[in-house]
């Protein structure tokens, strides 16, 4: 038998595919990812036309250092997307003990244990101590749990004392960085941040890893030469300087967070938690809801882990505000 596949979000093929008669345009709701996205800069034919040169990927980082908070920009190292570091990092040690704290972005555990490592999904950094690495996604995907800069601290030197290794996927940190381990980088501590969710281009396939430099140097020798477009050097170096745009945007997601909190509130078994990029609800009625929300043309993310938990990312306009709001309420009344 096969690897069981992991539902991820986005997938509107599937979607299509289980309610074929539903009305369109459908409304994607089931990622995290910033509906209002960065708006496209005017790119140069050499964008497209040459090889991105050292000094472009540098520049990039650099950029992405200032955005972060990073001391230094040689701990940061640009990637086609985190995914690819996720999928790379467990190739760089030996077989070992790893703990994901979880449940969270299943993508972690699966990488770990692809790549022959001992994999144990763990609730809490008490059941990690046997652990040479540790996982851990922060703020969590999918119930936005965050984790204190001092605890992770506190971790990273548990670890570092038996040669250990610490994790940290800030994906969704952008517009929560209160508790980013980046700029109190610990020598042992591994961050990887994503450009695709905050900025709402995630088809670019851009993200970075901040680390110590010669972590992020076998890194780039791992990945090789050119592993960021020259079109996403450009676009991102331009975004992640764009201060004034992100924390606009942070503000403007937080208050659509809250509005979506208050649609939930009625359906909810508890308060929605999350992310300002994603709302979880946790309901005796979310298959249900599921059905009845997906043959109206809007899609959510669901869960293998507990069919009780349905993910809302934000409606990107007011007239799928409108839509959502209008099929809850068509809900309620049933």
């Amino acid at each position: 038998m096969g690897e069981a596949r992991i539902w991820h979000g986005g997938d509107l093929d599937e979607a299509r595919r289980l309610c074929p008669h539903a009305p369109e345009p459908w409304i994607d709701l089931s990622t995290g990812i910033n509906p209002i996205a960065y708006p496209m800069p005017a790119l140069p034919a050499s964008s497209f036309e040459r090889l991105p040169s050292p000094a472009d990927h540098r520049d990039l980082e650099a950029a992405a250092a200032e955005a972060y908070g990073a001391t230094d920009p040689a701990q940061v190292v640009a990637a086609p997307g985190t995914q690819i570091l996720i999928s790379l990092l467990p190739s760089l040690w030996p077989r070992s003990r790893v703990a994901v704290l979880g449940p969270t972005y299943a993508e972690h555990a699966r990488a770990w244990r692809g790549a022959g490592h001992d994999v144990d999904e763990l609730t809490a950094f008490e059941a990690a101590r046997e652990a040479g690495i540790v996982v851990l996604v922060n703020p969590n995907n999918p119930d936005g749990r965050t984790l204190e800069r001092p605890a992770l601290i506190e971790e990273a030197d548990r670890l570092r004392r038996r040669g250990g290794w610490l994790v940290v996927d800030e994906a969704f940190a952008d517009f929560d960085p209160g508790e980013t381990l980046v700029p109190v980088l610990p020598e042992n501590a591994i961050v990887l941040r994503s450009f695709g969710k905050t900025y709402g281009l995630a088809g670019i396939r851009l993200g970075f890893a901040v680390a110590s430099a010669g972590m992020t140097e076998r890194l780039r020798m791992t990945m090789g030469p050119w592993a960021v477009s020259g079109p996403a050097i450009d676009i991102g170096r331009q975004a992640l300087r764009d201060r004034a745009w992100r924390q606009a945007a942070g503000r403007a997601r937080a208050e659509d967070a809250a509005r979506l909190d208050r649609l939930l509130a009625p359906l909810a078994d508890g308060a929605p938690r999350g992310t300002s990029l994603y709302r979880l609800m946790e309901s005796r009625r979310a298959p249900e809801l599921f059905v009845h929300l997906a043959h109206r043309g809007i899609w959510l993310r669901r869960f293998q882990h507990d069919p009780r938990l349905l993910r809302f990312g934000l409606p990107g306009n007011e007239a799928a505000w409108q839509r959502l709001e209008q099929a809850l309420d068509a809900f309620l009344a049933m």
